[in-house]
């Protein structure tokens, strides 16, 4: 059997400040801080990783926070939502606790027979709470303040702005394996069978749109899962066969990866399950420690007093 597409593997978005971002995901959205890293090309910056107990694909969000970032603008050739499947009758719970901690966000609405509601990271990156019309069966992640019964459970859908859809949506079609699953007016979902949450791509077609600018706030790229590094050569060959130009296989130490930029302008990523997450620390202790990339652990001394503390 063919190697498969396994849904979305982790969206990778730039902050400013890397204590808010911290606060924000852990204590308001109540995500498992899952790494403390730094960025490979910039180990001067943190890598943060959030998600689920784990780090299942499919739950990780992961951020570059640069202190002093200009903000960034949303517009075509950019992933410009992030949504998260939350239990049904649970957004009552959100928007009290968006209240209580001055987020913005905006009353419920409705897009293919599904309620969602859109809310604003502290440096706006625009998210979405998507309450599934399909069964997700992830085990959430808990804290004090936000149960079972109301936590996400990972990622539900990402959404991409193109000012043409097509050459993007035969990437996902030809070469992914998704389908057209519902279009209404000039939003397209796409959808892969292989996995039950973080399933689905829409691609909304807007081509008088402004150019997005990638700064904070933004969404640096999006990663789509697959089994094992067999899975990911064989799909970077066929994006060769494509005539598009991916990178080399990359060890990101919990995971590899090849990147390539898709025709609409979106930075895409493959990404193995494989290793995982608890390859340097053990399962109760994800998020303690200061994990370096072998390349830096010679600069461990300097970067564990210039890193920012965060707690």
């Amino acid at each position: 059997m063919e190697p498969r597409i396994l849904g979305l593997h982790h969206v990778t978005a730039i902050a400013g400040n890397a204590q808010r971002n911290h606060k924000f995901y852990t204590k308001v959205l109540g995500l498992r801080f899952l790494k403390k890293t730094v960025n490979f090309d910039d180990p001067g910056t943190y890598h943060f990783y959030f998600g689920d107990e784990t780090g299942s694909a499919g739950t990780i969000l992961t951020f570059f926070p640069w202190e002093h970032i200009t903000t960034g603008r949303r517009g075509i050739g950019q992933a410009t939502e992030i949504g998260y499947s939350v239990p049904a009758g649970s957004f009552d719970f959100w928007m009290q606790r968006f209240e209580q901690h001055g987020v913005t966000y905006n009353k419920p609405s409705e897009k293919f027979g599904e309620r969602y509601l859109t809310f604003l990271d502290p440096d706006g990156l625009k998210l979405e709470l998507i309450e599934s019309k399909t069964a997700d069966s992830r085990t959430p992640w808990t804290t004090a303040d936000v149960g079972a019964d109301v936590a996400t459970k990972g990622f539900h859908t990402v959404t991409l702005t193109l000012a043409s859809i097509q050459p993007t949506a035969e990437i996902l079609t030809d070469v992914f394996g998704y389908t057209l699953l519902e279009q209404h007016v000039n939003r397209y979902r796409y959808a892969t069978d292989t996995v039950q949450g973080a399933a689905y791509i829409d691609l909304v077609e807007v081509p008088g749109e402004a150019r997005s600018v990638t700064a904070g706030g933004s969404v640096h790229h999006i990663a789509f899962r697959v089994k094992d590094d067999e899975a990911e050569l064989y799909f970077r060959n066929k994006l060769l066969e494509k005539g598009l130009q991916p990178t080399p296989q990359i060890d990101r130490d919990y995971f590899h990866s090849v990147y390539f930029r898709e025709p609409g302008g979106v930075l895409f990523e493959i990404a193995t399950e494989n290793p995982g997450f608890t390859v340097d620390e053990p399962l109760a202790e994800l998020g303690t420690h200061l994990m370096l990339p072998k390349q830096h652990e010679r600069l461990r001394a300097r970067l564990e007093t210039s890193l920012p503390p965060i707690g």
